[in-house]
């Protein structure tokens, strides 16, 4: 993975960039770079929550300096060209897709993301290499600088979910067993007691059960069994 500049032009709201740094640090980014910004202040170090040390390290820069450090400088834009005989905004790649085009890149790179009300101009745009965009609803397709760097960050830092113990086999066959004693509890018919089983055998697989999980189902049961215990 490439080293990657998030890098702001002229934002117009501190929040959004307290916000910004936050959803960074979020996905493991810490370089941000501020072109032109609005003085920030005590806002964007609350919206910057944890995150402040992200905003403490924020580089004031100018566009031209990006470029001249970088090996490849993406746009983003909400508003791309509607053909390929125009250029400015095409083509363009969405952030699942800019993670495989700059995976293998060994070297730095810049995202810039431009102004809350009307994004990054067409000369800023020319100037790039690639150009990104989230595809959204057309009913609205601008989305929040931060909710912006937000998935794109998510997309390109592509971090695993995190694993968790699922119940084993012996786990799972105590609960058939367990299952199959409580259908005779309940007089379930022995002619459909194949079938049944093998259902709730399915059913069972299917959900990935963990541990803790298979044994609240056992709790259940054994809670029923008191139950009809005590009225017998």
């Amino acid at each position: 993975m490439p080293d990657i500049d998030i890098v702001l032009v002229e934002p117009l709201y501190e929040g959004n960039v307290g916000f910004t740094a936050r959803v960074m640090k979020n996905f493991g980014f810490s370089r941000l770079s501020l072109i032109n910004p609005c003085p920030l202040g005590g806002e964007a170090r609350a919206c910057a929550s944890h995150a402040a040390d992200v905003l403490d390290q924020a580089q004031e820069t100018t566009l031209d300096a990006v470029h001249a450090r970088s090996d490849l400088v993406i746009a983003t834009t909400g508003a791309v060209s509607k053909s390929v005989c125009t250029s400015t905004r095409m083509p363009y790649y969405t952030p699942r897709e800019l993670r495989d085009v700059i995976g293998g890149i060994d070297g730095r790179i810049a995202i810039l993301f431009g102004r809350e009300n009307w994004g990054l101009n067409n000369a800023e745009v020319e100037q790039c290499d690639i150009v990104c965009t989230i595809p959204a609803s057309e009913a609205y397709p601008i989305l929040n600088l931060s909710h912006a760097i937000g998935i794109l960050c998510y997309e390109i830092a592509h971090l695993p979910r995190g694993t968790y113990s699922l119940a084993g086999r012996v786990e799972m066959e105590s609960l058939y067993t367990h299952l199959d004693q409580f259908l005779d509890r309940v007089d379930h018919p022995l002619f459909k007691r194949k079938n049944t089983m093998l259902m709730a055998r399915r059913v069972l697989s299917r959900t990935k059960l963990t541990t803790r999980e298979v044994s609240t189902i056992h709790g259940l049961l054994r809670r029923a069994e008191w139950h009809m215990r005590k009225k017998e």
